[in-house]
């Protein structure tokens, strides 16, 4: 990679980096090349991008993108996107799959650092989707109950 190459690739990190709400730091050794495809593939449908980044060039680009600092050592795949509660799902049941060899190491959320077990709670919060859905459902049950309690009176009112 030539050095306008690393310059390039720091300007496009740090304007993904920007744009995103949320970013996870994985620890990927030992993950062939299908699993991670499988991996990009369901993060893809989710809106959400998976990238191999050397880590200095991902420290420069997180610097300049003003994420707080950290460490990064070792083999480290980015996880990053807008729904913390989807990126959090995706990357969790992905490490559920593949234990040994895909680590969540931590991650930020609107700026902040974050640790393995705030990621994995934050995967067990029901979707936007799915809390819609249960406000719908909240909403719509006096008029079920009245309407149910209308069909058992007039049960009654023809059984007499």
């Amino acid at each position: 990679m030539t050095k306008q190459d690393k310059i390039q690739a720091i300007q496009d990190l740090t304007s993904e980096f920007q744009n995103a709400n949320s970013m996870i730091v994985c620890d990927y050794r030992g993950l062939s090349v299908a699993q991670l495809e499988a991996l990009r593939l369901k993060a893809r449908e989710e809106d959400i991008k998976v990238r191999v980044i050397k880590n200095t060039l991902a420290n420069i680009a997180m610097r300049n993108a003003q994420y707080p600092q950290s460490e990064l050592k070792g083999t480290n795949i980015f996880v990053w996107g807008n729904d913390q509660i989807k990126l959090a799902k995706v990357v969790c049941k992905f490490a559920d799959a593949n234990e040994d060899k895909f680590v969540v190491k931590f991650g930020y959320f609107d700026g902040s650092v974050v640790q393995k077990d705030h990621i994995v709670s934050v995967s067990k919060l029901p979707s936007k989707e799915e809390l819609i859905g249960m406000l719908l459902s909240v909403w719509t049950a006096p008029a079920r109950y009245f309407v149910t309690g209308m069909d058992n009176l007039r049960k009654q009112k023809e059984e007499a």
